[in-house]
């Protein structure tokens, strides 16, 4: 009778934590910045190609919104996020900024001629310093913040086409 007792009490701990990972799958991953104004530091960060350092205020320019997109090639839901940013990255109205996390500079130069490049600038975040600055967890991540250089859109992991109509709505 005890044994019996112990396999039921295994067997529902572990239905419990199955069932708390299955639902974990499909929780909705974006966030909205419980305050408005979560701003984020002029900080400057290393451009792909040329190795020069910009501000980041410098890169925003009179756009009313910008979009930073933080991957790598090494990243497998990067790959499948992917073709949802080039379709965003047709809207004229914003620039697309993209930033190599932790990265070979080749593989991501490959990764790119691979997919394509949704991205008006490519920024590099060789050692992921500059990632925190963002509050970023990991790749891929997408941040969409205004002229101020505030936060408005956070998305933790792969973007989806909930999330494309979403921000193409946004930046309409």
């Amino acid at each position: 009778m005890r044994i019996k007792f112990s396999y039921i009490f295994v067997f529902l701990i572990t239905a419990f934590i199955l069932l708390i990972f299955f639902k974990s799958l499909f929780e909705d991953k974006s966030y909205v910045p419980k305050k408005i104004n979560n701003k984020i530091e002029n900080i400057s960060i290393e451009e792909f190609y040329s190795g020069n350092n910009l501000m980041l205020k410098e890169l925003i320019n009179d756009e009313k919104y910008i979009i930073i997109n933080i991957w790598a090639s090494w990243c497998i839901p990067c790959r499948q996020e992917h073709q949802y940013l080039k379709n965003i990255s047709k809207i004229t109205d914003f620039k697309m900024i993209g930033l190599n996390y932790k990265d070979k500079k080749e593989n991501a130069e490959k990764f790119l001629e691979e997919l394509g490049n949704p991205y008006d600038v490519i920024l590099r975040d060789k050692n992921g310093t500059k990632s925190i600055f963002f509050g970023a967890f990991g790749v891929p991540e997408t941040f969409i913040i205004d002229s101020e250089l505030n936060i408005v859109r956070k998305y933790i992991g792969p973007l989806n086409l909930e999330n494309q109509v979403e921000i193409e709505k946004l930046l309409k």
